[in-house]
């Protein structure tokens, strides 16, 4: 079976922690997939299709347990943040 964009994406841009007591928000989740749309040139599902998707990954963006890693999550946090940089 072919992995899809959003599987692509979970592989990437995040990893999971069962034991983590802080999780992303869904707008957060969403908004680390947007930065690694831009990084890898893909154009950005809409929020309903980023959640659909992310339920037929096995992803439950209110309650994931994932956190951010990578170029897409370093992306993220300096458009979220830019008086940071």
């Amino acid at each position: 079976m072919a992995t899809s964009h959003f599987q692509m994406f979970l592989q990437q841009a995040t990893r999971f922690d069962p034991t983590a007591e802080s999780v992303m928000t869904p707008d957060c989740l969403y908004g680390l997939y947007v930065s690694w749309c831009r990084i890898n040139a893909y154009k950005p599902k809409t929020d309903q299709a980023f959640r659909t998707g992310m339920r037929r990954c096995g992803v439950d963006v209110a309650n994931s347990r994932l956190h951010m890693t990578g170029s897409a999550a370093a992306d993220y946090i300096l458009s979220s943040y830019p008086d940071v940089a």
